[in-house]
């Protein structure tokens, strides 16, 4: 091994193993997980419309409260994963948000249920830029932005499970939307395996002085390469470094300091316009489809094709987040995301409503990805966890937002101009992204 190496150059150049892809795949299924539950309440506040007769002011407080906890949890789990580690924090929030999910499946009134959903949010919140941070940390250079963008394709397969439970049992009876809540407690058996199967972060161990542990850790991966391997390695890795872009912000203290500042304001804004637009739609469809004189079962059924659409866009943006770059990827999808909401909030007929839903679902997760992507990026590892989560608690201020402002804008105008205040939205998002720094191949730590 060259000793001139450090660990996190050494996790920096290796190729990508089978020890990584355990890593995504173990995070990817929390976030999954994480994607199933927020999707659930799209169609269990269509479903308790009908069933408990809620009045739309009622029924977006339902969507909306989630999100309170959300802001609260990414706020300050950024700061918990600073402090306490990736790992743990990631467990923790697993294990909250399951047994709030089951605990909601018995709620007895509105009160109750969107007291839990509070709890919920708390947990869901603080797992996203958790989650994203320990990916980045790990990934080798050449190909952390994909794997991340990986890790957020994980989201369309929990949506997708969403959609299918909202299609298949929620439907089912009056007593199906508690039966889809009661799936929900899957998380907290998943936390398990979490705090036992998955690395904790090297940056973050080093920052701690726990070095034997960070040793252990990159010494497992390197166990995956053969030693002949790793000799090539190292001799190129030299080389690269010498030659390769990198920022040194480890003096910085805040990521409000002047290093730091422009890209955490621009970063905020990309996370606050998506996070409305998204949100603003996506928890809205199905209940918005209902109202336009579609069944329960023809709306959700709708929505599940729509969803579908999101895996594709996410492929793209994997592809394209390494070969363009962070920032034109990201600018590129909100664009599309702005055309397509508008499409949306022009559709009328069955054929545009579907097409211009998957279109809106293709650019709008991939934005997401590439989005997910840059915010580790961005920061130095002692600043990580708080500029992601940060930015994250930001954005949710948005989605808390986004369901409430839908039925007067509904009541003051229609779908069209519902749709316009998203796409607009959007269109600032791909400003703000534009400002954003290039990070594709640099080194996140000098």
């Amino acid at each position: 091994m060259n000793q001139e190496l450090t660990r996190n150059q050494r996790l920096d150049r290796l190729p990508v193993t089978g020890r990584h892809r355990r890593l995504v795949v173990g995070s990817g299924i929390g976030w999954a997980l994480d994607a199933m539950d927020v999707g659930l309440v799209s169609f269990i506040m269509a479903a308790l419309a009908v069933h408990w007769g809620l009045t739309p002011t009622e029924t977006s407080w339902l969507g909306s409260i989630g999100f309170v906890g959300m802001a609260l949890g990414a706020t300050f789990g950024g700061l918990l994963a600073d402090r306490v580690g990736r790992r743990q924090v990631f467990a923790l929030t697993l294990l909250v948000y399951g047994l709030a999910t089951g605990a909601s499946a018995l709620a007895t009134g509105l009160g109750m249920l969107i007291a839990l959903r509070f709890i919920v949010g708390l947990g869901l919140g603080a797992e996203l830029p958790v989650a994203s941070t320990l990916v980045s940390e790990f990934a080798p250079r050449r190909v952390r932005g994909r794997m991340v963008v990986i890790l957020e394709a994980f989201w369309a397969v929990g949506w997708i499970a969403a959609a299918l439970i909202g299609t298949f049992v929620v439907t089912a009876d009056d007593n199906g939307w508690r039966w889809a809540l009661a799936i929900g407690m899957v998380p907290t058996l998943y936390a398990i395996y979490v705090r036992k199967g998955l690395p904790e972060s090297v940056r973050f161990l080093e920052d701690k002085g726990r070095h034997e542990e960070a040793e252990k850790v990159v010494a497992s991966f390197e166990a995956e390469v053969r030693q002949a391997e790793l000799e090539r390695i190292d001799a190129a890795e030299q080389q690269r470094l010498r030659e390769v872009p990198r920022e040194d912000l480890e003096d910085s203290t805040s990521i409000w300091d002047r290093s730091l500042r422009r890209r955490t304001a621009a970063l905020w804004i990309v996370w606050f316009c998506v996070n409305l637009a998204y949100y603003g739609a996506f928890i809205w469809i199905p209940s918005l489809l209902v109202a336009d004189g579609f069944s329960l079962v023809r709306s959700f059924q709708f929505t599940l094709i729509i969803t579908l659409a999101q895996l594709p866009g996410y492929a793209v943006a994997a592809w394209l987040i390494e070969a363009w770059g962070r920032r034109k990827t990201l600018a590129t999808f909100l664009l599309g995301s702005a055309a397509s909401a508008l499409f949306f909030g022009t559709a009328s007929t069955e054929t545009t409503i579907i097409l211009a839903g998957c279109l809106l679902s293709f650019f709008n997760l991939g934005a997401w990805g590439a989005l997910y992507a840059i915010g580790p990026e961005l920061y130095p590892s002692h600043v990580r966890g708080a500029g992601t989560g940060a930015a994250a608690g930001f954005g949710r201020i948005a989605s808390i937002i986004a369901p409430l402002i839908v039925p007067p804008i509904l009541a003051f105008g229609d779908s069209i101009a519902l749709f316009s205040v998203f796409s607009a939205a959007f269109l600032l998002a791909a400003l703000a992204a534009l400002t954003l720094p290039e990070q594709r191949g640099k080194v996140l730590d000098a």
